[in-house]
């Protein structure tokens, strides 16, 4: 058995797609009469600012000759890839090896590839160790995904699927021609085992990319057959080619469970804490608060829901201090980006100053530690009072929209969250 790892092949401007270099070189070497197992879509740490939009590797497993796979890639790399984009970085990693024979090193090295950043040293130096051929281009910086793909098989848990459909090669750049009562259909009848398809409330089309590559739609789903259901029901301009990916989409297997205080930079997190300032909204429609651990007598933390996060803010205003929190992001410039927060325990009364029990007005201070009056009434209150307040946010879990996911991050529809879920389709 071989494995083929390969990143880094594509342009934020210039479009492209890995997934779409991989599905030629898997063609390729039918064609020279090898067989393909499955390919891998790896998604990474998020937080690495080099990535195009998902930070995705991937990996072809195969019965051809490791030797023969490495030149075709090659050749491939070089005729495909967007060398023309100062950053891109292409690189590809040959094993020779089955996929559930690589060395527990390498499947280390995947995870941590998902929730750490790496260097190209440390890459090269594993795959080198290991006895993989690897080539890089223009640095190089795509064998650290090419190298975590390899190991991936291993070293993740947790597998989901994507069905992806390309579009003619030479129709790369112009508007994609998609029925879009279709696409909003087929999802509706393959939720929830088919999921972020499209963002009903926000009437988009998220399987359907907006960068110009060669990518017509990709549906994401829990099986193999329910996205090849939703995708025999799109209507569309003629579909060249569809291909399985195995995923780690929608796993959150970039989290990590922390401490506020003990946070780290570029690294995602779930955090306890109790929200310590009112959610305020500032320039750009960010909404930010700050969580404490009293436990700890730690620093507030901020938390931040971006504006492209839209809808889900609305659930982040209505917080109040004293909720008790799990909130879920990446940590960027000493603030916590969210991506869902748990609404565990929340305040249900509040102190404050009585009313009068005849006119119902607001009762006054009476003088330094004599409690408060009506003096209309003349009627007295030793102190404040605590009373019952209203929410309109119900315990349990909230998410940004489908528009705004990750594609890393686990939607709530796709369960195993303690406590209830509020979906945002």
């Amino acid at each position: 058995m071989t494995v083929i790892g390969l990143d880094d092949t594509d342009s934020r401007t210039r479009g492209m797609c890995t997934t779409y270099l991989a599905t030629q070189l898997s063609k390729a070497i039918k064609q020279a009469g090898g067989s393909i197992t499955r390919q891998l879509l790896i998604r990474l740490n998020p937080a690495i600012e080099f990535k195009t939009r998902g930070n995705a590797a991937v990996a072809i497993h195969t019965d051809f000759n490791a030797t023969t796979a490495f030149e075709i890639t090659q050749d491939l790399i070089e005729e495909y890839a967007e060398m023309s984009d100062v950053n891109t970085s292409p690189g590809v990693v040959v094993s020779p090896e089955s996929p559930d024979a690589i060395p527990e090193v390498i499947s280390q090295f995947s995870f941590k590839a998902i929730r750490e950043r790496i260097s190209i040293e440390r890459a090269s130096e594993l795959a080198s160790t290991a006895g993989y051929a690897q080539q890089g281009w223009d640095g190089g910086r795509g064998r650290i995904g090419a190298l975590a793909a390899i190991g991936a098989w291993t070293g993740l848990d947790s597998w989901t699927f994507e069905q992806i459909a390309y579009r003619e090669f030479d129709r790369c750049g112009t508007p994609r021609s998609i029925d879009t009562n279709s696409v909003f259909t087929a999802a509706e009848q393959g939720y929830p085992q088919t999921w972020d398809t499209v963002d009903r409330e926000a009437t988009e089309t998220v399987c359907v990319p907006a960068a110009p590559g060669p990518i017509l739609f990709g549906i994401r789903g829990d099986s193999i057959a329910a996205t090849t259901t939703v995708a025999d029901a799109i209507e569309s301009e003629p579909v060249v080619q569809r291909t399985v990916f195995y995923t780690n989409q929608g796993t959150d297997q970039h989290l990590r469970d922390g401490k506020i205080g003990a946070l780290e930079e570029n690294k995602a997190y779930r955090v306890g804490g109790e929200v310590h300032t009112a959610p305020s909204t500032g320039p750009g429609g960010h909404v930010t608060f700050k969580i404490i651990d009293h436990r700890r007598n730690t620093a507030p933390f901020t938390c931040i829901a971006f504006e492209p996060t839209k809808r889900f803010r609305d659930h982040v205003r209505l917080l109040r201090v004293g909720d008790r929190l799990t909130v879920c992001g990446e940590v960027s410039a000493g603030s916590i980006k969210l991506e869902k927060f748990a609404l565990e325990e929340r305040v249900e009364s509040a102190i404050t100053t009585p009313n009068c029990p005849e006119c119902s007005r607001t009762m006054k201070s009476a003088g330094r530690q004599q409690g408060y009056r009506c003096r209309r009434c003349n009627t007295r209150e030793p102190g404040k009072v605590t009373v019952p307040i209203e929410r309109d946010i119900e315990p349990g879990w909230y998410e940004v929209p489908p528009q705004a996911r990750r594609h890393i991050a686990k939607p709530l529809v796709r369960g195993g969250f303690n406590g209830e879920i509020h979906p945002s389709r």
